[in-house]
């Protein structure tokens, strides 16, 4: 049997093929990710789930003419090894590679940029719009989503829309239980039911052996379609259908890893016009045994792995190792919830990466994951907060950025005493610029009521979360990295924190470094390193962005005329322009260099190369002080 895959390199190449030949490609498709994603690393159950309807997809359709958006863009590897990738896909997600996401500048088949969830709908009806406004009738656009990304309520929002716009778009849903975690809520009992009823399923393959029927009809298909729709609606009072009750004609559930059958059904479903769902039942990691019958949460993204027995290899640990600042939150939060019977966590799907799934565990009633829902899960904890509890809001900083209104108007205006924990907080590494949590100061600090605080180290995060639910604060955001901290023996004892208030490391001469949050320890380093040379450089962790350490700044200013800010998160309204502002009102003057994130996007690659090419790492910060010490020798 000759191979297939190596001889396509755009969809052209593909629909020159047979439909007879589609398994052997996706089965060629299925094994060149296994190959890659076990030596490089990256996303893998999700796009194994998808390789079939991604073949029939690009085979049906006219792509990239016909627009294909995908929802969060995890499960498009497969779409890219198809449309002229193949060869350079063994870069995806490494430093200056190919994004491990669609990106609209990498390729004309990448229509809309994607890596937050649920926006495919909305985006695939914005193009069909389009297209009918230009007179593009024939036009396809079509939305693959995730049932996981269905539980965002921007996708509610879309399909709400889309029932009265009778646009040419056609919604997939691509249903497998799963986001990264399990799928809760009530949408996914909903789904359950619709796949597993008898009467459906009946009623389902009558309407299948007709529709089948269609491209014989011809100018008769749409009647045809419409005594579908009524016999259906007829024989399922009992079960009504959601989707139709938006306008949306609803066709399935169908097996989603029958290339053959998707082929046919995609092509029929073509010549309907107006806004259609196709629901596919999938499994997630299909045809790879460890990860269809193991956790699917470890297989979304497992980093290096033995593709022949599914074992996962690991670096070298040494023998003590600081954890992860996403554990020492999930640990805290229970060793605060036993002390504190007012404390609840809150997740919007994502109880397993920011560890809050400890909680879940030990303590189901009190924590909640809410769906990929971030702006309901800040309105759920206010909620929550106006009956006196203290809810511990989880989300990633970059997430957050999705409910930026609820913090104004659900918690701040009402000055609810809500614990914001942002997990990702700075630059994240190979998922790139749509996960970068590089934001999340600049756009907190101008709320008021809000307070802005970064532990250095995991005794501050324990002391931070300490502290934050000793009395009604209101918003409280606690910011912090991806990955390890500094300490090992981390299970310190608490201790309170006075809010705005920051500490002094170090002290030096001419220069003072100001830091917030883990990248205080890069200073550390530097400073260390200078006293080795018998010259002292003033450190002093601001612990909070919000509000300043007035006495610490005033210490700082009358005794300083050099002073470089450091922070993992943009310069633009960072803590350097805060620490300038004051600078400004109290009249001071002082040199003051700002080090952070510039005022651009940053790409994917490993987090410590990316912050060295943003000018935040040790080597960079040393390289600042070196300059200032030769402006001071030259003023001398």
């Amino acid at each position: 049997m000759k191979a297939l895959l190596n001889k396509i390199n755009n969809p052209t190449d593909l629909r020159k093929l047979e439909v007879l030949d589609l398994p052997q490609v996706s089965a060629e498709l299925r094994q060149f990710i296994i190959d890659q994603v076990s030596t490089n690393g990256g996303h893998f159950g999700a796009s194994l789930g998808v390789i079939e309807l991604t073949v029939a997809l690009h085979y049906v359709f006219n792509t990239p003419e016909d627009q294909l958006v995908w929802d969060v863009g995890h499960q498009a590897y497969g779409h890219k090894i198809l449309t002229g990738r193949k060869d350079v896909f063994h870069t995806n997600r490494k430093y200056k590679g190919i994004s491990g996401f669609p990106k609209r500048d990498e390729s004309e088949y990448d229509t809309f940029g994607v890596g937050h969830s649920s926006t495919s709908i909305g985006a695939a009806l914005g193009m069909a719009v389009a297209s009918q406004l230009k007179g593009h009738t024939e036009k396809q656009h079509i939305a693959v989503i995730g049932d996981g990304a269905l539980t965002g309520g921007q996708a509610f929002e879309a399909l709400n829309h889309g029932g009265i716009e009778n646009s040419n778009m056609l919604v997939v849903l691509n249903d497998n239980c799963m986001s990264i975690d399990p799928n809760v809520g009530a949408l996914k009992e909903y789904l359950t039911d619709i796949t597993t009823s008898h009467t459906y399923n009946k009623i389902k393959d009558e309407v299948w052996d007709l529709l089948g029927k269609i491209s014989k009809f011809g100018p008769n298909a749409q009647s045809l379609v419409k005594k579908v729709e009524n016999a259906v609606k007829s024989s399922m009072l009992e079960q009504s259908n959601y989707f139709e009750s938006l306008n949306f004609r609803y066709f399935g559930p169908v097996d989603g890893h029958d290339v053959e059958h998707m082929v046919k059904i995609l092509e029929d479903l073509k010549d309907i016009q107006g806004p259609k769902i196709l629901h596919c039942i999938t499994t997630k990691g299909k045809g790879y045994k460890p990860a269809e019958d193991g956790d699917t949460t470890k297989w979304h993204a497992p980093g290096i792995f033995n593709k022949d027995t599914g074992e996962l290899i690991s670096i070298k640990k040494p023998k003590e190792e600081a954890p992860k600042y996403q554990d020492v939150f999930g640990h805290t939060i229970i060793e605060l919830a036993k002390e504190n019977d007012k404390i609840v966590g809150v997740t919007p799907a994502m109880p397993t990466g920011c560890s809050l799934k400890y909680m879940m565990e030990e303590m189901p009633d009190r924590a909640f994951d809410v769906g990929i829902a971030e702006q309901h899960a800040v309105t759920f904890s206010a909620g929550m907060a106006t009956q006196g509890f203290t809810p511990f809001c989880n989300i990633y900083s970059s997430f957050m950025q999705r409910a930026f209104d609820q913090v104004v108007h659900d918690v701040a205006i009402q000055k609810l005493n809500v614990v914001f924990c942002l997990d990702r907080a700075g630059l994240v590494g190979d998922d790139g610029p749509t996960h970068h949590g590089t934001f999340d100061i600049a756009f907190f600090r101008c709320i008021p009521n809000m307070i802005i605080s970064a532990p250095m180290n995991e005794e501050e995060l324990r002391n931070l979360m300490f502290t934050s639910q000793q009395k009604e604060h209101g918003p409280f955001t606690i910011r912090y990295p991806r990955g390890k901290g500094v300490m090992p023996a981390w299970k310190t004892k608490f201790k309170s924190i006075e809010i705005g208030t920051g500490r002094k490391l170090r002290s030096g001469k001419d220069i003072a470094i100001l830091s917030f949050g883990h990248v205080g320890n890069y200073v550390s380093t530097v400073c260390k390193d200078y006293d080795k040379n018998g010259y002292q450089i003033a450190h002093y962790d601001l612990r909070f962005a919000k509000p300043l350490d007035q006495n610490l700044l005033h210490e700082v200013f009358q005794n300083y005329t050099h002073i470089i800010t450091v922070e993992d998160g943009c310069i633009t309204g960072g803590v350097g322009s805060a620490v300038i502002e004051f600078m400004a009102d109290n009249q001071y003057h002082a040199s003051v260099y700002r080090l952070g994130v510039p005022d651009v996007f940053i790409e994917h690659g490993p987090q410590l190369q990316l912050q060295a090419d943003c000018g935040f790492d040790a080597e960079s910060i040393k390289t600042k002080v070196e300059q200032i010490k030769n402006k001071l020798k030259l003023a001398i």
